[in-house]
């Protein structure tokens, strides 16, 4: 028996007070008296439960506003970019001075059919960030590959500012070459700076050190401005994970793009999604700031003042052809040392420091002794 039906009943069978009934049931007496007038004029359908839901919802979103939150929600997604509460508010705000909390436009998407639930994953909070302290402190830079026209595949160089997220280039190439990677860095640098330290995996447009092929452009580009060069470990691409997740952000707008047909094209749309990332999307990691407003918002690191003091050794095993040259990599360039026809088939040790070659036996004794010229591809043997 419901509540209703019980006071109902009380009064109007049993004849008691409605004062007597309140106190009995811990009710108010004009909350009894309300009940009565109900049933007088309802009837028995004054003893069915009523729903307490509001007559009127004053916070409640206007219906053009959850309109509004919808349409940006697909515009957003069409065009490949994130579509997220976080990043939705962030438009309002820009267009309306103000916008309602994360929480209230998740229940709009979701009322919508917008959110598809996930498994539970990993806590934001047990995952341990690193990231650098100024702009320019330290940029990551890494190589991914995009499908243009049918099916044929390009380079795209990336290079990302670790503080600020800001994308200071990104560039398309058939195939990148240590002197592409070279211009392209410069061209960064002319924009925004020189940065303190450079983050990179071990490809071999990177480093020569993992091949024993001594330095390539790059590392010597940037020891010449003072900048220090870091490589990830082998398969450790956590290392570089900010510009290894940038490239998932780029290829998901690509992916809604019409396919470039040339370089040319694929680099225009290059372009304009930079454009966007740095000053128009709100970036999670940042606060929702952008990362262009994030990198003018500290004062920028500065690379050390003048070349690093960083010499460069290594030594290179190899067995003289039966030409009497053998080959030395310097620069991304390959150079021919000539050492005579009699030394054919003899297997020797290079020693190298920076332009200083030794060639010597693996008994130990000296075959040849000489400064490499980079501008020559054979360096004949005078003596």
């Amino acid at each position: 028996m419901s509540m209703a039906r019980l006071v109902i009943t009380a009064v109007t069978l049993e004849g008691r007070s409605k004062s007597a009934v309140a106190a009995e049931y811990g009710l108010s007496r004009r909350w009894v008296q309300k009940l009565l007038q109900r049933y007088a004029t309802e009837g028995e359908a004054a003893f069915e439960p009523r729903s307490r839901r509001p007559h009127s919802s004053p916070n409640k979103l206007p219906v053009a506003l959850e309109d509004e939150i919808v349409e940006l929600r697909k515009f957003l997604a069409e065009e490949g970019l994130d579509s997220g509460p976080s990043t939705i508010a962030y438009h309002l705000a820009e267009r309306h001075g103000g916008a309602p909390s994360f929480s209230t436009i998740w229940r709009v998407l979701s009322r919508r059919g917008f959110v598809v639930p996930e498994p539970h994953k990993r806590p934001r909070n047990s995952i341990i960030r690193f990231q650098a302290d100024q702009p320019n402190e330290r940029w990551q830079a890494d190589v991914t590959h995009v499908r243009i026209a049918k099916a044929y595949e390009v380079e795209v160089f990336n290079q990302l500012d670790d503080h600020s997220r800001l994308l200071v280039g990104s560039d398309a190439r058939g195939t990148f070459k240590a002197s592409d990677i070279v211009t392209c860095f410069d061209k960064a640098t002319v924009c925004y700076g020189t940065p303190a330290t450079y983050l990179t995996d071990n490809a071999a447009v990177f480093t020569g050190a993992y091949r024993g092929l001594g330095w390539v452009a790059l590392e010597r580009e940037l020891v010449s401005r003072g900048v220090m060069l870091r490589h990830s470990r082998p398969y450790h691409p956590q290392t570089c994970g900010k510009v290894e997740r940038f490239h998932q952000t780029l290829k998901k707008w690509l992916e809604h793009q019409d396919r470039a047909n040339t370089i040319a094209e694929l680099q225009s749309q290059l372009d304009v999604f930079r454009e966007y990332y740095n000053n128009f999307r709100p970036h999670r990691a940042l606060g929702r700031k952008t990362p262009q407003s994030a990198f003018t918002a500290r004062p920028k690191a500065v690379p050390h003042d003048g070349p690093l003091a960083i010499g460069h050794f290594r030594t290179r095993r190899d067995v003289v052809d039966t030409a009497g040259k053998v080959t030395l990599r310097h620069n991304s360039k390959l150079h021919h040392i000539g050492l005579g026809r009699r030394w054919a088939g003899t297997r020797i040790v290079l020693l190298v420091h920076e332009l200083s070659v030794r060639v010597i036996t693996e008994d130990g004794e000296l075959v040849r002794e000489l400064t490499l010229d980079p501008t020559r591809d054979y360096q004949a043997n005078t003596g």
